[in-house]
């Protein structure tokens, strides 16, 4: 700038380089002074609107209808009829004499005086079992077995035994045996040659079981 232009070889004056500077400090402020001033104005304007706000429709409240009750007549009452009441044998009443020791003039006697009698059960029909014909006894004894009777054995036979209301053997149930030929020979016997005296209930003939007892002995 302007101080170079008082640059001498040798260095800078000092006067020169104060009058330099002040050229530049005054040039300086010059441009600064003469700079046009730039105002920035801005008008604004705020237009404000009233909007109505929309109320809402309201709902229409519902219609009570008054519900007009009938008129009914009063009915005029009926005196409540009560049958008559008819005492049968058992309900009527009972005339107790006092009883010695009791306190007649409260009616307190003891309750079996009072109270009807309790019917006596009717007993069942005795029950007699069948017994043996004393006409047939000789048949009740079986035939040996052969096979037992060669092998020396004996035995006993216990059996039960149906017997009808004719007497005759119905069925043969088997207690105990000492073998089964002992035990087959009695059962053919049993339904085929025993007879009985049937068992009876009341007088009148039913069936009946009874148990037997047969014993198989070898001759000495």
């Amino acid at each position: 700038m302007v101080v170079e232009r008082y640059r001498s070889a040798r260095g800078v004056q000092p006067v020169g380089a104060a009058a330099a500077l002040g050229m530049s400090v005054a040039l300086v402020g010059g441009l600064i002074l003469s700079s046009p001033t730039v105002r920035d104005t801005v008008t604004r304007t705020l237009t404000v609107r009233h909007i109505p706000l929309v109320q809402p429709t309201p709902e229409p409240e519902p219609q009570v209808v008054p519900q007009v009750q009938p008129h009914v007549e009063p009915r005029a009452r009926t005196p409540d009829v009560v049958p008559p009441v008819v005492a049968t044998p058992a309900d009527k009443p009972f005339t107790v004499a006092p009883i010695p020791g009791s306190d007649a003039g409260t009616g307190l006697y003891p309750i079996e005086t009072i109270l009807p009698p309790i019917p006596t059960p009717t007993p069942a029909p005795v029950l007699t079992g069948p017994s043996v014909d004393p006409r047939y006894a000789r048949d009740l004894q079986p035939l040996y077995p052969a096979g037992e009777q060669r092998a020396g054995r004996e035995g006993l036979v216990t059996l039960r035994v149906l017997v009808g209301t004719d007497g005759r053997v119905l069925r043969v149930e088997r207690v105990s045996a000492a073998s089964d030929a002992f035990f087959a020979a009695t059962e053919r016997q049993a339904l085929g040659k025993w007879r009985f005296r049937p068992a009876t209930q009341g007088g009148v003939a039913v069936e009946a079981w009874r148990t037997m007892t047969v014993r198989f002995v070898l001759p000495d």
